[in-house]
């Protein structure tokens, strides 16, 4: 049975065309206010040095890293082994506050807790925590705002306001192993242990990371440093990327074996090219070939992100095209997760037919592809995939937010 053909096309909003025509994308960070610098900002060595400019031994940095790392915390009041003369200075200092919580929203019988962030400059994130069986996810954002203009990701409709510094990257996940260890989540001791924290990462909140690629290889190494960092698995960090191949090749490069996913969301460059505007930069084929490459070096096997849309990617032939190009490059290599596209406000797109999105994987596994449904966690409070986006309730909430100073 064939069943129709829909053209991606925007809903409720205009996509922002350059003097050609065609999507505009934007990869440079618009020029706004700097965040505050902090410390998680600097390196084990520049922190060192900083403590000696400011005419203090070194090992105080070792107790801001505690504080900040250990105990979720940059409140001076809670830092006892500082010595009091000049301690609140000195911490707001160094790790001045850089998220302000505007709303939190929580469902999934309390698994899930999406929190909205105000920035210095006012601008709007969102970062989701969510708890499944032996581990902790969260869904943290790289950018405010998107730049890649696709048009059926509610983030990408506001454009990219500006690329976040890895203090920022960083305080998501410190704030939310703050509000785990406080029983957000749960009592964690009577659901898992205490002190229980964020497991994983996931890089696909607000923002493509890999437009901001260094600062997010900043935040990351900060995350996996055991010595002066959180001390998470590498393993279980997830960077995900629309298809940007010069700095896919350059995550190759990096040392660091996180999880590399591709959000394809098409086999075909035809449909691809209307998807993904990036497309119109670096081809199915070339995005392909930089995965595998991953792969090839690191020996950490790739996901494929996959939204299923009704009527526009979820053709059988879609299917067994996307394998027979995986299958190309070997065996082995490679995980599908095809995700059911969670509906926007304001767009007609809609998850696949549950037969339509069986006979989808069916065909995957038929070609041997290893397939995982995604469970998408969050869509009651728009949390989930392609849902973040400050709403004009978020931004009248935030008004009346000020700012944590």
């Amino acid at each position: 049975m064939t069943h129709a053909q829909v053209r991606p096309r925007t809903e409720g909003w205009t996509q922002k065309k350059d003097a050609d025509g065609r999507p505009l994308l934007q990869f440079a960070s618009p020029r706004r206010g700097k965040p505050p610098a902090h410390f998680a900002d600097l390196t084990p060595e520049q922190r060192v040095e900083k403590m000696t400019e400011l005419g203090l031994p070194a090992f105080r940095a070792k107790q801001l890293e505690k504080h900040f790392f250990t105990h979720y915390t940059h409140d001076p009041a809670e830092m006892t082994d500082l010595p009091a003369e000049g301690r609140e200075e000195l911490v707001h200092t160094l790790l001045p506050p850089l998220l302000t919580e505007v709303r939190r929203l929580s469902t999934d019988r309390g698994d899930t807790i999406k929190f909205l962030w105000k920035l210095h400059d006012g601008a709007l994130v969102e970062s989701v925590l969510m708890r499944y069986p032996g581990r902790i996810t969260l869904c943290v954002s790289s950018q405010a705002g998107c730049g890649m203009n696709c048009p059926f990701c509610a983030t990408g409709q506001a454009g990219l306001t500006r690329n976040m510094s890895a203090a920022e990257i960083v305080a998501q996940v410190v704030h939310a192993n703050r509000a785990i260890a406080e029983g957000e989540l749960g009592d964690p001791r009577h659901v898992g242990h205490e002190g229980e924290r964020v497991t994983n990462i996931v890089f696909m909140g607000m923002g493509e990371p890999m437009a901001n690629y260094a600062r997010v290889m900043h935040a990351v190494r900060v995350m996996v440093d055991k010595k002066h960092g959180l001390g998470m698995s590498a393993r279980g960090i997830t960077i995900s990327t629309v298809g940007l191949v010069p700095a896919i090749r350059k995550l190759t490069n990096e040392d660091i074996p996180v999880t590399f996913a591709l959000s394809l969301h098409a086999p075909d460059d035809e449909l691809r090219d209307e998807m993904i505007p990036v497309n119109s930069r670096w081809k199915v084929d070339e995005a392909l070939d930089a995965a595998h490459e991953y792969f090839a070096k690191t020996g950490r096997r790739v996901s494929i992100e996959y939204a299923l849309i009704k009527d526009m990617n979820d053709h059988g032939w879609r299917a067994d095209l996307l394998a027979e190009k995986l299958n190309a490059r070997g065996r082995g290599w490679v995980h599908v997760n095809p995700i059911p596209l969670n509906p926007t406000p304001g767009s007609v797109w809609t998850a696949s037919d549950r037969p339509v999105q069986d006979e989808f994987v069916r065909r995957l596994e038929a070609h041997g592809i290893p397939t995982t449904i995604r469970d998408t966690r969050g869509k009651d409070i728009d949390g989930a995939c392609g849902q973040l986006v400050a709403t004009e309730a978020d931004q009248e909430a935030a008004d009346a937010t000020p700012i944590e100073a």
